[in-house]
């Protein structure tokens, strides 16, 4: 499994407030972009994959989302999320 206990908490620890704070915006942006990482890298692998394609479309697009709430609610955690993510906009 690609995505793990210790690893989602990990993610939570790293760039959300706290160890349980599974439901800010910037610990949602980072789990997503691990997500989507990984699933790019297996469309490279395997082209003809459509349900995981599909499924990758609709992660940017939930991705996508909460940057804009968060660009819209306070752009300085907007900015840092991107800048620490490496996302281009």
């Amino acid at each position: 499994m690609y995505l793990s206990k210790e690893k989602k908490e990990d993610i939570f620890t790293k760039y959300g407030k706290g160890k349980n704070d599974t439901g800010s915006a910037e610990g949602q942006i980072a789990l997503f972009t691990h997500r989507i990482n990984h699933l790019t890298e297996h469309l490279k692998k395997n082209r003809k994959d459509f349900n995981t394609e599909r499924s990758l479309v609709k992660l940017v697009g939930k991705r996508r989302a909460l940057l804009d709430y968060l660009t819209k609610k306070d752009i300085l955690r907007y900015r840092a999320i991107v800048k620490e993510l490496g996302l281009r906009k």
